[in-house]
């Protein structure tokens, strides 16, 4: 079934623009809530259905939940408040608590001015298709209240954030300790910003918190994992031992070593499977995307680990993961999963291992990089209109062809739509960074010419 209203994460736009506007929220609630109402009593014939509801800082936020709220209660489904919780967290309490949903509103990595809303399983994972595809043929169905006897309650969950925090802190070897640690951790004005410094206090360093004072919106705003010069340049000004930036809902990772250099998620997802190698625990190979460095893939290789693509996405590196029956998978973007250690990528349980890595090696994150060169890569995002498809369009491929003959099998090109914004990324990879950049300028052209036509 084609998806109206579902992208690859959920719903998601800018705010007073549909779908993102209180009335459809509302709808989305209620059809969420109908669907899920129906999957209860078919397993359990008694007790009604619950979902928590977890957001990051936007100040639309307040809004989207009230509509939330509204639509699943008129549903008959209990609402369970958490507030603002990274997505991560908010999969963990559903299903720590036993819930039939978990719902995070927040647009991620995007600026405030829009946001979303995505759900996760009573398992603490995305929903199966089957399950939106029975949501989005719900949305369009008229509203009737249940019964007044039947309306859900809504609670507030207020101590939410602790047993978070008390997750992250078990995800991390119980005879380590971070003392004697400088850290500076960039929560991006985000929804990890009174979680990320106490898990990091709490394991013994001395945390500097940066982007940690949200005002609704200044939520990634120069700041945090998609914006890491905040980041290097705090590292250096404090002389710590290392920086850690999340995103907006807390499951993207950026890290920077001593010196300000920032280790981005493929570097980072190589940290990880060096060290579960060496120890004998990494189970299988490592999943990465068609946008992880070519230079990851062969120190992957160097380690004896088998390596694959997925399509960009952490949905498309989960389902890999899942076939093959491994653990370890991510995005050069910083997504990171970890399936011994959760359920879906995490930006705290990352970077947590990643530290575990350098404690139990005594290695510092500088080493690592050097074990793990990146090939010069170049990405330019081409502003498109909606619905523009790249099949046809001839120049685009002819050119793609041409880059690729000179390439002369050292490097790849990669074009793709993005998942949430009406772009075109290309992206040219290979041995020569100037030669690079031309490619890609060259590619990012013909798809611009392409798209004016």
């Amino acid at each position: 079934m084609a998806r109206k209203y579902f992208g690859p994460d959920g719903v998601r736009g800018r705010v007073g623009e549909a779908p993102i506007t209180p009335d459809f929220v509302m709808r989305l609630g209620y059809a969420a809530g109908k669907v899920l109402v129906a999957a209860e009593h078919k397993a359990r014939h008694s007790e009604r259905p619950a979902v928590l509801i977890g957001k990051d800082t936007r100040v639309s936020g307040y809004m989207l939940e009230s509509a939330l709220e509204a639509g699943l209660t008129a549903a008959g489904v209990d609402v369970r408040l958490v507030g603002p919780m990274p997505t991560p967290g908010v999969a963990y309490l559903t299903r720590a608590l036993r819930l039939q949903a978990g719902i995070v509103i927040s647009a991620s990595h995007n600026p405030f001015e829009d946001n979303g809303i995505k759900f996760f399983s009573a398992a603490g994972a995305k929903l199966p298709d089957a399950i939106e595809s029975a949501i989005e043929a719900a949305i369009d169905a008229p509203m009737q209240t249940v019964a007044p006897r039947e309306v859900g309650k809504v609670k507030r969950l207020d101590d939410a954030a602790g047993r978070y925090i008390e997750f992250c802190k078990s995800t991390f070897p119980t005879d380590l300790d971070l003392r004697g640690l400088r850290i500076v951790v960039d929560c991006a004005h985000g929804a990890a910003y009174h979680i990320a410094p106490h898990v990091l206090h709490e394991l013994g360093a001395e945390v500097i918190a940066i982007g940690a004072e949200p005002d609704g919106f200044n939520i990634n705003d120069r700041c945090g994992a998609t914006h890491t010069a905040a980041l290097s340049q705090a590292v250096r000004e404090h002389k710590a031992d290392l920086g850690i930036a999340l995103d907006g809902d807390g499951d993207r990772l950026m890290m920077a070593d001593a010196q300000g250099e920032i280790a981005d998620g493929d570097r980072l997802l190589y940290v990880i499977a060096s060290h579960l190698k060496e120890s004998g625990a990494l189970k299988g190979g490592v999943v990465g995307t068609l946008m992880t460095n070519l230079g990851t893939e062969l120190a992957l290789k160097r380690l004896g680990c088998d390596f694959v693509r997925a399509q960009v996405g952490d949905r498309y590196v989960l389902e890999l993961l899942q076939q093959n029956g491994w653990q370890l998978g991510g995005e050069t973007s910083g997504h990171i999963l970890c399936l011994d250690k959760h359920t879906t990528g995490d930006g705290i349980v990352s970077a947590l291992q990643v530290l575990a890595a350098l404690r139990r090696s005594g290695k510092a994150l500088a080493d690592y990089a050097k074990d793990c060169p990146h090939f010069p890569q170049a990405l330019i995002n081409v502003k498109v209109s909606k619905g523009f498809k790249l099949d046809d369009r001839k120049a685009v491929w002819d050119a793609v062809a041409q880059v690729e003959a000179e390439l002369e099998g050292e490097g790849r090109v990669v074009l793709r739509p993005s998942g949430t914004e009406p772009l075109i990324r290309v992206m040219v990879e290979g041995r020569q960074a100037a030669q690079v950049r031309q490619a890609t300028e060259r590619i990012a052209e013909a798809v611009r010419a392409s798209a004016e036509a």
